[in-house]
């Protein structure tokens, strides 16, 4: 079992910056890939970025390729994603997520924290 919080729930004026959170608790942290998602009112859920186990191999989605950067600290057993050049669009509920690094599907996931841009 693994537990994930985020962290980093926030309002912030377009074009600056946020850097979220999120805590792992449970099993060996190193031993999963971590992702980001997202998710906008009324929206399907997006794939952000995702992050393997060491940290040496990372991927990104066109949702924030060039401006968003997922990284991850194991001796803390958290994983980040700093947001830079926010836009509007990039509002919605953003979630952590943790795979087993020799499984497909990501298997437990965060409550999500809020991220809203202002234009």
């Amino acid at each position: 079992q693994v537990q994930l919080v985020e962290s980093g729930e926030g309002l912030v004026q377009a074009g600056g910056s946020l850097r979220l959170s999120c805590a792992a608790s449970g099993r060996t942290f190193s031993n999963y890939a971590m992702g980001w998602f997202r998710q906008a009112p009324g929206k399907e859920r997006e794939f952000v970025a995702r992050i393997n186990w060491s940290g040496g191999n990372t991927y990104y989605t066109d949702v924030g390729k060039g401006r968003f950067t997922i990284s991850r600290d194991n001796a803390k057993n958290t994983v980040y994603l700093q947001m830079n050049s926010l836009k509007p669009e990039d509002t919605a509920v953003y979630y952590c997520a943790a795979k087993y690094y020799t499984a497909t599907e990501y298997t437990f996931w965060g409550q999500g924290t809020q991220v809203t841009v202002s234009a």
